[in-house]
């Protein structure tokens, strides 16, 4: 990924719900102006989620999501049902395609409710207009997929219902004054993507140029060396987590050393309930449970850090023998009350509402919830020093 192109997870998520065969398909083709999905007359022709990375003014850049037919039927029509629900967790508004021909069914009175129950702001577009005439709706208004009939009205309704006028977020920038320098320790190993450097690195560079500010990229087995020839004494160095323990050894102790992942915990809204669930980490029991999950599914290395590192790290410094269960992409568990811990990547690739989710799964089951660099921070015996950077955080472990 190029590092003028927005990732998904910036994007506002915008998903299309309905019964099978109100149109939706056909309602998202013509919003997004091109063939996104598969249209036929035979009902449930959406099998599966159908996602598309779009610019929709006046919005921006957006995630489209055409779902399966909600009110489907059988053991597969159950399954896309479910999909649907999790996808839910993840939109940041919805578009309730009816048939306007039939008016509402239950199917849709029960996705609405599920709006209102998940706090996601909703438009109601009744499809078909070419057959029943255009009308007035309190709650949406009248379309037609078809014939490509007030797509422009929906997408400027759709418009209002997302709030990009939020205070501006970032990473590290905002701690950081011009002309400072930051040193950004990436291994290259054979975990590492051929040929570029993973999102949050991506992100944090770019950051730091935002702020004014001047990076210095290397390698960790080059930082010990880099020291020698730097002109001045960095304001921060920030590595990946992976290689936390041996960054740590190599930084002076009068530099400020933080991690990607924890600036990622931070910029996503939970870097202080991680800090404080870390301590879950030195109270874990023989047989314990503990999730791990990531946000994005990938190529699995001989050291991958989700199923091989962290499982390895967490038996040397428990001593104890747990269970780990792992989980990856858009699969996480609806029901974590068996687990003791959560320990998730930083979610790069998942968008807030996903992550605030994920979140609240845990929190309303009374599970601690950690991200990967404070867990390994933790358990490295490094994680008073990596949140010293964020003073109000040095006051939980002192």
């Amino acid at each position: 990924m190029g590092l003028n192109e927005t990732p998904s997870s910036e994007r506002v998520h915008i998903g299309f719900f309905g019964r099978r065969n109100a149109g939706k398909s056909t309602v998202v083709n013509a919003v997004t102006g091109q063939e996104m999905s598969v249209v036929s007359e035979i009902k449930g022709t959406t099998t599966d989620p159908v996602y598309k990375s779009m610019e929709l003014l006046p919005i921006g850049p957006v995630v489209i999501i055409d779902t399966p037919g909600f009110d489907d039927e059988g053991a597969l029509g159950e399954m896309r049902v479910r999909r649907t629900k999790q996808i839910l967790n993840r939109a940041d508004c919805a578009v309730l395609v009816v048939d306007g021909t039939l008016g509402k069914t239950e199917a849709d009175e029960e996705l609405l409710r599920i709006f209102a129950e998940k706090k996601i702001p909703y438009i109601v577009a009744y499809n078909k207009c070419d057959l029943t005439g255009k009308q007035d709706f309190s709650d949406g208004l009248s379309v037609s997929g078809e014939k490509g009939l007030f797509i422009h009205e929906l997408k400027e309704r759709i418009g209002t219902l997302v709030n990009t006028g939020d205070k501006e977020k970032r990473l590290v920038g905002d701690m950081l004054k011009p002309y400072d320098l930051v040193v950004l320790v990436i291994p290259i190993d054979s975990a590492a993507p051929k040929g570029r450097i993973i999102l949050p690195q991506q992100q944090v560079m770019r950051d730091v140029l935002e702020a004014g500010a001047i990076s210095v990229a290397v390698r960790d087995t080059e930082l010990k060396e880099t020291f020698k020839h730097l002109g001045k004494k960095p304001a921060l160095v920030i590595t990946d987590s992976q290689a936390f323990e041996q960054v740590n050894q190599d930084t002076p102790e009068d530099v400020l050393l933080t991690s990607f992942s924890i600036l990622m915990a931070r910029y996503k809204g939970f870097l202080e309930d991680a800090v404080k669930g870390s301590a879950a980490l030195s109270a874990l029991k023989e047989g314990d449970k503990i999730l791990i999950s990531e946000g994005c599914t990938h190529h699995r290395q001989c050291d991958d850090i989700g199923t091989v590192k962290l499982p390895r790290w967490l038996k040397e410094f428990t001593g104890k023998e747990l269970v780990i269960e792992t989980s990856s992409g858009r699969e996480f568990p609806e029901d974590i009350s068996s687990y003791q811990l959560v320990i998730h990547c930083g979610g790069c690739m998942l968008n807030d509402r996903e992550m605030e989710y994920r979140r609240k799964c845990a929190a309303d089951a009374g599970v601690p919830f950690v991200n990967y660099g404070i867990a390994i921070a933790h358990m490295k015996g490094i994680l008073k020093r990596s949140v010293k950077v964020f003073p109000d955080l040095e006051k939980i472990l002192s």
